[in-house]
């Protein structure tokens, strides 16, 4: 009986731990920005959008936070209110974007390339932008 007991408690904390959610994008709305480019207020908390041409794409006041957007083109993309903390955009196209009141805390930039970007009352706390590519836009590599 005891054996019993063990083998069930068992077999429901694994339950249990299968079947807990994690915090993960909404996939409808990883379709409708793949397939219009407008998403606006979507939830893409941490998405998988690597080497995806984003260009142009409506992404205002979306939730990207934690996301995957590694090689991704977002050239002329719209940004603006969106979440991106903790987001990794390594190698990613950043030209012409519109970034205004966006959360770019933790975000991680590396060897990303960011011209002309519009910045303006974005948080970019702990932003790493080793090896970035920046021009004409108000982001200083190892500045404060």
């Amino acid at each position: 009986m005891k054996n019993k007991f063990v083998v069930w408690l068992a077999a429901g904390i694994a339950g249990l731990a299968i079947a807990t959610p994690t915090q993960a994008e909404n996939p409808n709305d990883v379709r409708q920005l793949i397939t219009t480019g407008v998403c606006v207020g979507c939830d893409l908390t941490n998405a998988n959008l690597n080497e995806l041409h984003l260009i142009g794409a409506d992404l205002r006041n979306a939730d990207l936070r934690g996301a995957s957007i590694v090689s991704t083109n977002l050239e002329g993309a719209d940004l603006t209110g969106a979440n991106l903390e903790g987001a990794n955009l390594t190698s990613s196209i950043l030209t012409y974007t519109t970034l205004r009141d966006t959360d770019l805390d933790n975000v991680n930039l590396t060897g990303a390339t960011i011209y002309h970007a519009d910045v303006t009352g974005a948080s970019m706390q702990g932003v790493n932008l080793t090896n970035a590519r920046v021009s004409g836009t108000d982001m200083n590599v190892g500045g404060q």
